[in-house]
């Protein structure tokens, strides 16, 4: 390794101080001996959240005696600040610990889960709350978070959807930018600031089933064209560290897999950052069955090109001897130290170890007015309008009525991964509306996670039939997404659509409020109900953002992320799958000889890209500034948008491509841009994308990441199922 000249990562360190971590990993690297490099590369984790509970009882004596270079879980400043000194007042070389901590979506202040911050389509939202993430966390003693997770999800039956940014390689991809941007600020020795890490690489979002921390099988072409984009893109923006997946690929355990580690990501993307585990995925090469034992998986990780090890210890106990065998080369050892020891360095710890303890800046900058104010505004524009059929917004004078125990639940209502936020500091959807409403009759409706007993059904049915409107929030528990949560039926969990059914019989107008972690399969609520709001697990500030859409004070403006299926059967299902040789649509085949299904349509029942608003917005003049591209060329393409309605709003203008012919087959349809747009009631604007070289390439026949010359369609419109034109264009090479 070289340092990190060659990387992104120069952003955020000038070439004095460069220069100056340089000579301090030189000189500390020359000192070590072979236990006390590979002690760098040991991770402990001090308290139980994400897997086993570490026995601690030894873990002071560890870090004396070099053993430990960063530490998990720890909790408290004066903690942290213990376990610190230990590392630079007590070890022989007074290397400073690295403290690890998952902030996924806020840290005190709890924003959104990332899936519903992607539903704003607008990066730089996400970018504004990691921002607040790593400044609470950070002034909290934090100085590294496995965030943000960037695996491209397509089955919405995978609990960790709700912690990525959906189906798209192209979203996604915007999204990994401005949260690694938000996380490491401009300069990683500024106090509020953290590493970030790019997680899980790679291809852990195509978990077979849908069922966490199952197998993976997809191609080389998959693994090129959509789920390695956000990894690049986040390594290109300067992400610090990388994380290993759980799966395989080519049934070789990513850990231990030196193709995608040494020759993909350190290779031909040049990263010079860190690589650490996940949660014993070392030590996991075991059970996958490649690795007969410890030594074995340990030295297949340093082989492969991972740096860090995440609490398996399989380094710790294995690699010195792996080394002085002559099995692992010191060469790989050193590269792999000099790579955490740069951490170090870009976070300021060289310098001064102790300047993230400070109790006074974490009182100053925590749960600020300012920071609610951003989870607010977020939350608002990541809830989704799937359906309204003239009930939302809801008028000043209407008696509104509530339901649903999600409503009242704050510790939900945070969601999956929220592991600093406090339910006590949520405001949830309950006391939003009363405060708003001055005052809403309430029903609970059910006990979660979703039984309906007659008791609580009477109840709720004596609110509707009180009321001009009922909100009724039904969805998932916070425990049923996230890791480990994976469902074999994303419908509403237990009895929650008897509820529903009982509060239509009323007459009563019944809007469905959904508080989830991934799409859920609701055909009977979008045949039945007249209006749908998707809220995600707001947050911290999920009551005011609630009442404010529900009241029009704002119009919704989120669009999905991913495709909602009429049920599980369809899944995978997604804006830009493959065509087929026998399409239902063509015409010339008879009927019954087509790819389609007997009992539900092919496509989804809300479209990725949907989202409603209570505006109205047209598109219209749509042209190419050239009709054919050529290397190094830009194409401009330009539509006019007007808001039709009566309200101010914010329109996603989305932009989608078809390459004709390809020495692949091609997608029908994938996003290639996206733009929004505010506009008053009345008011147009011209929207303006650029169309370049690389966004038309893929991984050709060639296995090569290009553009192939030929036609190629593009379109505008409002979702993934709703184009209002397109125009075609050619590419020369």
């Amino acid at each position: 390794m070289t340092g990190v000249s060659n990387t992104a990562l120069t952003e955020y360190v000038d070439d004095e101080r460069r220069e100056a971590i340089a000579e301090r990993v030189e000189e500390l690297l020359a000192a070590m001996t072979i236990e006390e490099k590979v002690g760098q590369l040991n991770q402990r984790s001090v308290s139980f959240v994400t897997g086993s509970e570490d026995d601690t009882d030894d873990l002071e004596t560890a870090i004396a005696d070099g053993e430990v270079g960063s530490v998990l879980n720890a909790q408290g400043l004066d903690a942290k600040r213990h376990l610190q000194e230990i590392a630079v007042e007590e070890s022989r070389l007074g290397i400073p610990l690295v403290m690890a901590f998952d902030v996924i979506h806020g840290y005190r202040t709890v924003f959104p889960t990332p899936l519903g911050q992607a539903a704003s389509w607008e990066p730089d939202l996400a970018e504004q709350a990691e921002r607040v993430a790593a400044t609470e966390a950070s002034a909290d003693g934090h100085h590294w978070t496995f965030a943000p997770m960037v695996d491209v999800s397509r089955d919405p039956r995978w609990g960790r959807v709700m912690e990525g940014s959906g189906e798209s390689p192209v979203l996604g991809s915007a999204f990994a930018r401005a949260r690694v941007r938000g996380f490491q600020g401009d300069d990683l020795a500024d106090t509020d600031t953290m590493l970030a890490c790019a997680k899980h690489f790679a291809g852990y979002g195509a978990a077979e089933a849908g069922r966490d921390y199952n197998t993976v099988n997809i191609s080389e072409t998959a693994l090129r064209d959509r789920h390695l984009p956000p990894f690049e893109a986040a390594v290109e923006t300067g992400v610090a560290t990388v994380m290993n997946a759980f799966n395989t690929i080519e049934r070789i355990p990513a850990s231990g897999n030196e193709s995608l580690v040494s020759g993909v990501l350190k290779g031909e993307w040049g990263f010079e950052g860190a690589m650490v585990s996940d949660w014993d995925s070392f030590g996991e090469q075991m059970p996958h069955g490649v690795a007969a034992d410890e030594r074995e998986a340990a030295k297949r990780a340093m082989l492969a090109g991972s740096d860090v090890d995440m609490v398996s210890e399989v380094l710790l106990e294995e690699l010195p001897e792996l080394v002085r065998d002559g099995e692992v080369p010191e060469s790989r050892l050193d590269d792999a130290v000099t790579r955490v020891l740069w951490m170090k360095g870009l976070l300021g710890l060289f310098e001064d170890p102790y300047q993230y303890f400070d109790e006074d800046r974490r009182e100053a900058v925590t749960r600020t007015e300012e920071h609610r104010e951003t989870a607010r505004e977020v939350a608002e524009r990541s809830f989704v309008l799937l359906k309204n059929e003239g009930v939302l917004p809801i008028e000043d004078d209407a008696e509104v009525g509530l339901v649903g125990a999600l409503a009242d639940s704050d510790e939900d209502t945070l969601g999956a991964w929220a592991w600093g936020g406090d339910p006590e500091d949520v405001t949830t959807i309950r006391a939003g509306l009363d405060d708003h409403f001055d005052g809403v009759p309430y029903a609970a409706g059910y006990d979660l996670p979703g039984e309906v007993t007659d008791e609580t059904l009477a109840d709720a049915r004596e609110v509707t039939e009180a009321s001009d409107v009922v909100v009724c929030v039904v969805g998932e528990p916070a425990d049923m997404t996230g890791e480990a949560a994976s469902r074999a039926h994303v419908d509403l969990p237990g009895d929650q659509r008897r509820l529903l059914e009982a509060l239509h019989e009323t007459g009563t107008p019944v809007v469905a409020l959904l508080m989830n972690g991934r799409p859920l399969a609701i055909e009977w609520l979008d045949e039945h109900l007249p209006a749908i709001l998707d809220v995600w697990h707001p947050g911290t500030e999920a009551g005011p953002a609630v009442a404010r859409v529900l009241a029009g004070d704002t119009s919704p403006s989120g669009h999905l992320p991913m495709s909602v299926p009429y049920t599980e059967g369809q899944i995978p299902i997604t804006h830009d799958r493959l065509p087929t040789g026998r399409p239902a649509d063509q015409a010339e085949r008879e009927e019954e000889y087509v790819s389609a299904y007997l009992d539900v349509p092919n496509e989804p029942l809300y479209a990725f890209g949907h989202g409603e608003s209570y505006t109205d917005f047209t598109y219209s003049d749509l042209s190419l500034s050239t009709d054919t591209l050529v290397p190094g060329a830009t194409l401009e393409a330009t539509v006019t948008v007007e808001n039709t309605g009566d309200v101010a709003g914010r329109d996603v203008v989305q932009w989608y491509v078809h390459d004709l012919v390809g020495s692949r087959s091609r997608p029908r349809k994938e996003l290639v841009a996206f733009e929004t747009v505010d506009l008053e009631p009345g008011e147009s604007a011209t929207v303006t994308v650029e169309i370049e070289e690389s966004d038309l390439a893929f991984w050709t026949a060639d296995e090569a990441w290009a553009a192939e010359p030929g036609e190629f369609d593009l379109m505008v419109g409002h979702a993934a199922d709703d184009i209002v034109d397109t125009e075609r264009f050619a590419f020369e090479a």
